[in-house]
């Protein structure tokens, strides 16, 4: 078993004003050259957004995007002529392929929107660019996981173009539970702790920490708090 730590307060920090933004990879003005992308995982933002603010409309190009809104609500609009809210328990992916044109903006003008941005590189490039969200019954992941990404249309959650899945839970103090890894000899997990204390595979996390785990077969995974948990599977290498 092979393991990276990222604990919080080691993240990139970028304060705009109406944007604070965490990143546990390089990104922007941060760069590490030690944190450029666990396996196909390339970018793990942790954003607020400041009241009725956003990114204004800016382009993508061959890679997987997921948003997870923590917070609040977040508007989406697109040149494919999508316009959407999307809001806590919500899932967005999009695959921006042979190009996409998007904005993103706090819907809320009474308080900030919190939300994960993840890029993730696809295995096939110039697709043609597709967007979709979905609800989730937040009631699934109590005490146990729920499926959010696959690389499968007709599996649970949304699909992307990676042999890649996503999990979350929300885990009560004192339970656990096992994640078996779907393709263990090519990918590993990036476990993001986004609220509470919990154990995996023998290493302490906090709110925020990240762990990343390869040549393994499973996480074993103890809550030392009322915690919820976002379980990030990914090729390790490339698959084009």
């Amino acid at each position: 078993m092979k393991t990276v730590l990222h604990k919080a307060d080691t993240r990139g920090s970028a304060n705009h004003g109406w944007l604070q933004s965490k990143h546990t990879f390089s990104f922007a003005n941060y760069y590490n050259p030690e944190r450029m992308n666990f396996g196909l995982l390339r970018v793990l933002n942790d954003d607020t957004v400041s009241e009725a603010r956003g990114f204004g409309t800016h382009p993508h190009r061959d890679m997987e995007i997921i948003s997870i809104p923590l917070e609040g609500d977040l508007e989406h609009k697109d040149n494919m002529g999508t316009d959407a809210i999307i809001k806590q328990g919500d899932i967005q992916v999009m695959s921006a392929g042979t190009g996409i044109m998007h904005s993103e903006y706090n819907a809320n003008k009474d308080k900030p929107v919190k939300f994960l941005q993840i890029w993730v590189f696809p295995n096939k490039k110039g697709v043609i660019p597709r967007y979709d969200q979905i609800t989730l019954d937040l009631e699934d992941r109590k005490n146990k996981l729920q499926q959010v990404l696959s690389p499968n249309p007709e599996d649970d959650g949304v699909w992307i173009h990676q042999n890649a899945w996503f999990n979350m839970t929300s885990l009560e103090a004192g339970k656990s539970l096992t994640y078996t890894i779907n393709d263990p000899k090519n990918n590993g997990v990036y476990a993001f702790l986004i609220d509470g204390e919990a154990t995996i595979n023998g290493q302490p996390l906090k709110k925020r920490d990240g762990f990343g785990i390869w040549d393994t077969d499973k996480l074993d995974i103890q809550a030392d708090s009322n915690t919820e948990l976002l379980l990030m599977e990914v090729p390790m290498e490339d698959n084009f």
